[in-house]
């Protein structure tokens, strides 16, 4: 009895300390890097990112990345892939710019087209990849494609949207009570974020809960794990892909609709290369590519840190995009690495 004891307690010992290698260890980084970076940047680049309106400012400009990076997230745990998020986002602006500027539509209706888009998607999507086993890059790819096409399809200019709903409910800002500076001239001026951001953390908290404490949240890291394992355990390895990559779309579609609110125009431009931020973010955030390893917080910093290198490249006066792609790229290596070292020290 004795010895069947000791082996238990081995055992969770060893749970844990797995536990604490793989996806925790990746959070605590990712967390150490974003701060190491954010205080170098208020070192080096003066008291502008000390102000707290420039840390939201982060925060509403990225909201839309947050959403897709998240959906992404749960897409990689699963040992999956989704590239068609960019696509998504920009074909849900350009059909609710289409339908609120020229069609003289309400924003509940432009609210409900978007998730409509990325149900579609969705639902496509994860039926090809999960009950016709075709490579989820081919299907997304596709998909990224043909949201594009139907993107320039819909209208092919980029405009303006000036309905008065939408225009109220986009600029509308909620105020951070206590966080506001005093500006050159010596007034007061309020911190607030925009409506985005309040949906995009409810989303992270919402995901956070999801994976962490419910059996559909464990079915992903255990497919993304080992897919033969997940099989002897009895769980539905097709269904739980297919809902991996119903709620990425879906998720995309919502990103869609917030990305749309922040810049207020439709345009088959937009949203390009979101989908390598959204991969980025998520490898950064500590998601592994080969699945079975991933923190929703740990995507939401890994945002943060891109947006950060990005903006202290910025003001460093390399303003070429090069530079910053560059950044971006010396990172991505770096996490890659670590990931490296980590699954090189799980599997010994």
């Amino acid at each position: 009895m004795s010895t069947s004891k000791n082996s238990l307690a081995l055992g969770g010992q060893r749970n844990k300390a797995r536990s604490l290698t793989d996806t925790n260890l990746l959070l605590i980084i990712t967390i150490v890097v974003f701060f190491v970076m954010y205080i170098g940047a208020i070192v080096f680049q003066g008291e502008g990112f000390l102000k707290p309106q420039t840390f939201l400012n982060i925060l509403c400009t990225n909201a839309a990345l947050i959403i897709a990076s998240c959906g992404m997230s749960l897409v990689m745990i699963t040992g999956g892939i989704d590239i068609s998020v960019g696509g998504v986002t920009a074909l849900v602006s350009m059909c609710c710019a289409v339908y609120l500027d020229l069609h003289g539509g309400n924003v509940f209706v432009a609210i409900l087209i978007a998730l409509g888009i990325g149900l579609a998607f969705g639902l496509v999507q994860g039926f090809l990849v999960a009950y016709l086993d075709i490579q989820p890059f081919i299907v997304t790819l596709a998909g990224m494609f043909f949201a594009r096409g139907m993107t320039t399809i819909v209208h092919s200019e980029p405009f303006n949207v000036e309905n008065e709903a939408f225009v109220a409910l986009k600029d509308t800002h909620i105020i951070i009570p206590g966080l506001g500076s005093i500006n050159r001239r010596g007034d007061y001026i309020d911190a607030y974020i925009e409506i985005g951001v309040v949906v995009a953390l409810i989303i992270v908290a919402l995901l956070f809960c999801l994976l962490r404490w419910t059996k559909l949240g464990r079915n992903f890291y255990a497919v993304g794990g080992n897919q033969q394992s997940a099989l002897m355990l009895g769980i539905n390895v097709r269904r739980t892909k297919f809902i991996a990559h119903l709620l990425c779309s879906l998720l995309a579609g919502i990103g869609g609709f917030v990305f749309f609110m922040y810049v207020g125009s439709g345009s088959p431009a937009h949203a390009t290369g979101m989908e390598m931020n959204a991969i980025a973010s998520s490898i950064i955030g500590g998601t592994m590519l080969t699945g079975g390893v991933g923190n929703i917080i740990g995507t939401l910093f890994g945002v943060l840190s891109l947006s950060t290198i990005q903006n202290i490249v910025s003001s460093a006066g390399f303003d070429d995009a090069w530079w910053t792609g560059i950044t971006v790229a010396a990172m991505l290596c770096l996490f890659l690495v670590v990931q490296s070292v980590i699954m090189a020290k799980k599997k010994k």
